[in-house]
């Protein structure tokens, strides 16, 4: 069976592929990922955000890593939790998103 650590790598790489559909920038790297929770019978939870709360592709973007966090080996349950708490900042972009979007 899979560690947590495992499970816990493979959940980064696959945010990693799930792009906000208005920035042309990965969720894991804009910061829209508050936390990551894999309990011991591998279910996860993820606690995330939006760029803005009026977002009128929420629906589709928490479908998207529903669906992907589903498909990695191991996982047996997800629950994608959005919340504006606190709210969304480029201060939580990486360098990377930062240099991509030319705010480095």
């Amino acid at each position: 069976m899979r560690d947590e650590l495992e499970i816990q790598t493979d959940i980064v790489k696959t945010l990693k592929g799930v792009y906000d559909p208005e920035i042309p920038v990965n969720i894991y790297d804009l910061g829209l990922i508050y936390e990551i929770e894999v309990d011991d019978n591998r279910k996860v939870t993820i606690t995330m955000t939006l760029t803005a709360p009026n977002c009128p592709l929420a629906d589709q973007v928490v479908d998207e890593v529903q669906q992907k966090i589903a498909q990695i080996e191991g996982v047996t349950d997800v629950e994608v939790r959005l919340t504006f708490d606190p709210p969304w900042d480029k201060s939580r972009m990486s360098d990377e998103a930062m240099l991509e979007l030319g705010f480095l």
